[in-house]
């Protein structure tokens, strides 16, 4: 496609997939259960932590926490003690279990009482910057070496999507309602980095968007530059078309 076309259609698939209906089968559900800014962004965080796999599964383990957290996420973190950990014996999404879970908790917990929060946490006009700055005090308590694996890090070229999807979540101004764009700190919408996975990647390869064979961060820069072409402003609404292009018309 030239380059008009292209924009054309991907501006199709945007408006087709970027509605409230969206919202039920995707993992931004859980956060959408809350109205109060706290809840949505650790709701969101640790929905968007073990978004991968099935998507029904994600859900459905994604509510598992909520509920062991007395659907309260924010005021679960900021009083939990040791004794409300052990709720979360048996708990197990993938590889992410009730240790990581556990660490989880008390990483939020420091977050949200010494750092001034999640908001504050990821703030920086740089998105690789702000990633990897979050992971590095995520860890700044000690914590479980396994747990290191589920919170990516783009200086090791990791594409870090789900945090990418959940930083597209908190911080893209949108007036259809999926997105949240509750943060309002240096990382602006045009600063954000499109979310890559293996759909989305093999999607952006048959347009012509992504040359880069692995999806790894460079891939993800790739990506996004070319995305930026269309729309400066709000690069990453185009994950919705790569998104839905590659999950439900399997294109």
């Amino acid at each position: 496609m030239i380059n008009s076309e292209l924009h054309s259609f991907l501006e199709e698939k945007y408006d087709k997939y970027n509605r409230l209906d969206f919202i039920e089968s995707d993992p931004i559900s859980i956060p959408h259960q809350y109205s109060r800014k706290e809840d949505i962004e650790i709701a969101g965080f640790l929905a968007a932590t073990i978004a991968w796999g099935q998507r029904v599964t994600i859900i459905s383990n994604a509510n598992k926490l909520m509920k062991l957290m007395g659907n309260n996420p924010y005021d679960f973190v900021m009083s939990e003690k040791t004794k409300d950990l052990k709720r979360f014996d048996g708990f197990v999404h993938r590889t992410f279990n009730s240790v990581d879970a556990v660490f989880f908790m008390k990483s939020l917990q420091n977050i949200y009482k010494k750092h001034g929060g999640l908001e504050k946490a990821f703030s920086n006009p740089d998105c690789k910057e702000a990633i990897s700055n979050f992971r590095t005090l995520f860890f700044s308590i000690d914590y479980p070496h396994r747990t290191g694996k589920h919170v990516s890090n783009p200086s090791e070229n990791s594409s870090a999507k789900r945090l990418c999807m959940y930083l597209r979540w908190m911080v893209r101004k949108d007036k259809r309602g999926v997105d949240f764009g509750i943060w309002n700190s240096d990382l602006l919408p045009s600063h954000l980095m499109c979310p890559l996975d293996v759909h989305s990647g093999n999607v952006a390869r048959k347009l012509g968007l992504l040359t880069r064979t692995q999806n790894d961060w460079k891939a993800v820069e790739e990506l996004t530059t070319k995305l930026r072409k269309f729309d400066a402003k709000d690069p990453v609404k185009y994950d919705f078309a790569l998104f839905g292009l590659g999950v439900f018309e399997k294109f």
